[in-house]
Order: structure tokens, then C-alpha cells, then sequence
């Protein structure tokens, strides 16, 4: 009887083994960030993401929460070096080296147009987590810095605004990366530059060489 019980406990430890050897290491986990599919091949520390306005969508600057007046861009893209992607759950970190925008038109009482919209002060670092919230912060002491240049019937206007950071969310569904009403407030301007600016934006596909980034 004792035999018989050594060769079954002999036995279930060897179809153990087999199992474990067959599941591959603990180290081979999904990784927070992934190309080709939720889960699929982690992205290289290193690489570069990026990504455009959604399709059909602007990126607007508004001087409230719930109105339309202010600046409308049909082009926008960020860039982004992925500085860390640990395993899944986790938070992935990144660095934004690149916010551009163009294409852009005002409907703002006496502005004639917009000559150029830039973001100051990059990089900025990025953090991804594996729930999809994404935060994007400047360096200790400083602030996320945006500049606006109008045209407008009294000439060129500069109107600067800064914030704390930005906080938007990661969808899986098309790779996006929304952002709503993220608020701004002017530093320094003329009175055309409306005191509190909301910037909204859906970004997607965010990519990794042309492959479409996953969050986990």
C-alpha cells in the first residue's frame, strides 16, 4: 500500500513538473503596453508611439467646459519614447517629446485666424496605467506650458497658458486616448485671449512602428 502511494505521489510530481515546464517561465506575463493585440508583444523600452487626431474629430482650445467658442484644430499628433514597461498590471512610463498642432481656425470676435499653436517646455513624462488612465506631467517646479498665436484685427496676439498637467483615458476599442476639457489658464495676453481655455482631443490609433498599441 505504501508502495503504491509513492508511486502516485512520484507520478502526479512528474505531470507537475511537465506542466510547469510546458507553461513556460513566470517571467513570460503580459506587459503593460503590447502591439498587435491586448496581451501580444510587449513594446520595446525605447520605442517611439504615435498618433493622430481620430478620425473625423478636432482638437479644440475653448474658453468654457460646454461651449464652442475658441480655437478648432483638424490636425494634431503626439510623439512619445517609452522610457519603462514593466508587466501587466503596472504602469507603463513614457516621455512626450512631440504635441503639434495645425489646420487651425478661430471663431473668437475679432480674430482673423491662428497663426501657430506650440507646446513649450518639453518633454513632459507620460504614465499609462493597466486601468487606462493616462497622465501626463512636467518636471518638478514646472508647468505644462501652451502658447497661441493669433491674427487678429489689431495685429498679432500671443496668448500663453499653463496648467498642472493633463489627465486622459486609454481605450483598447481603437487604440485611442481621449482627452476632455482639460483646463489652462492664461499667464499673459490680450483680452482676445479668453482667460480659462478647455482642451479636448481624441487621439488614435496610437502606434509603435505602424503596429496598433494595446493597454493591459
Amino acid at each position: 500500500m505504501r508502495t503504491r502511494t509513492l508511486i502516485t505521489l512520484a507520478g502526479a510530481a512528474t505531470a507537475t513538473a511537465l506542466a510547469l515546464v510546458s507553461a513556460g517561465p513566470a517571467s513570460a506575463a503580459g506587459s503593460v503596453l503590447t502591439t498587435g493585440s491586448a496581451g501580444g508583444t510587449a513594446v520595446a523600452v525605447g520605442d517611439t508611439l504615435t498618433a493622430p487626431l481620430a478620425s473625423g474629430t478636432s482638437a479644440t482650445l475653448y474658453s468654457s467646459a460646454t461651449g464652442t467658442s475658441g480655437v478648432k484644430c483638424s490636425t494634431s499628433q503626439f510623439t512619445a519614447k517609452v522610457t519603462g514597461n514593466p508587466t501587466a498590471p503596472g504602469t507603463a512610463t513614457e516621455s512626450l517629446t512631440g504635441h503639434t498642432f495645425s489646420n487651425c481656425t478661430s471663431n473668437v470676435t475679432g480674430v482673423l485666424g491662428v497663426n501657430s499653436i506650440t507646446i513649450d517646455n518639453l518633454p513632459y513624462t507620460a504614465t499609462v496605467s493597466s486601468s487606462g488612465t493616462l497622465n501626463v506631467t512636467p518636471p518638478s517646479g514646472s508647468v505644462i506650458q501652451s502658447t497661441v498665436k493669433l491674427s487678429t484685427l489689431l495685429g498679432s496676439v500671443t496668448c500663453v497658458y499653463q496648467g498642472s498637467g493633463l489627465t486622459g483615458t486609454a481605450s483598447n476599442a481603437d487604440n485611442s486616448i481621449n482627452f476632455t476639457n482639460q483646463q489652462f489658464n492664461k499667464v499673459s495676453g490680450s483680452s482676445l485671449c479668453f482667460s480659462t481655455a478647455y482642451f479636448s482631443a481624441k487621439y488614435a490609433p496610437v502606434t509603435d512602428g505602424g503596429a496598433a498599441v494595446f493597454v493591459n
